[in-house]
C-alpha cells in the first residue's frame, strides 16, 4: 500500500473515492467542497441531500464520513467528512485524525482501492501545515486500510505539499 502527496486540483484526480472536506450541512460551501460540488454536477447536491434526509437529518458531525456518488467527477465515490474547525475553538487532534480514519473506514466498506485526500481543516478551518500533515499522515498510516492499494494526498499549494511530502518521507525513518 502506497502513500503519497502531490500538487493538484483534487477535482481532476483519478481515484476509486475523493474525499470532500465538507460542512456538516454537506449542501455545498467554499473551498475544496465548493470545488468538488461544481466539478461533480448537481447530482451530487441531490446525492448529498438523500443523505441528509436518510442518514444524517441533523448534518454530519465533525470526524464522521459518508459516501455519495461521484457525480461528474473521475471517481466512483466521494466520501464526505468534517473537518473540526480550530477558528472556533475545535482543537483537538482527535478529531481531526478521525476524518481519515473514519473516510478510510467507508472507503473499505465501498471496496475503494485508491483513495485521495485534500488537507482537511487547513483552508478556512484554520489548522496550520505542520499540524495538519503531521495528523493526517499519522492517521493514514496506522489504519489497516483493507484492500486499499494507493492513498494520495492532491494538494493544492506547495506549502501543503512540502508539509505532507516532508511527513510522508518520514514513515520510511
Amino acid at each position: 500500500m502506497s502513500i503519497d502527496a502531490v500538487a493538484g486540483d483534487l477535482t481532476t484526480e483519478r481515484a476509486d473515492a475523493l474525499v470532500n472536506a465538507a460542512n456538516s450541512t454537506l449542501l455545498g460551501g467554499g473551498g475544496v467542497d465548493g470545488a468538488l460540488h461544481a466539478a461533480a454536477g448537481p447530482s451530487l447536491l441531490e446525492a448529498c441531500r438523500r443523505v441528509r434526509k436518510s442518514q444524517w437529518p441533523d448534518g454530519l458531525p465533525v470526524g464522521e464520513a459518508v459516501a455519495t456518488e461521484a457525480g461528474d467527477l473521475p471517481a466512483t465515490w466521494v466520501i464526505h467528512t468534517v473537518g473540526p474547525n480550530r477558528n472556533a475553538g475545535q482543537t483537538d487532534e482527535r478529531l481531526l485524525a478521525s476524518c481519515y480514519t473514519r473516510s478510510l473506514d467507508v472507503a473499505v466498506e465501498l471496496g475503494a482501492r485508491t483513495v485521495a485526500f485534500p488537507a482537511i481543516g487547513a483552508g478556512v478551518y484554520g489548522w496550520d501545515a505542520a499540524t495538519a500533515a503531521r495528523v493526517a499522515v499519522a492517521a493514514v498510516a496506522a489504519h489497516p486500510r483493507t484492500g486499499i492499494e494507493r492513498v494520495r494526498f492532491v494538494l493544492f499549494s506547495p506549502r501543503l505539499h512540502d508539509a505532507f511530502a516532508s511527513e510522508i518521507a518520514g514513515l520510511g525513518a
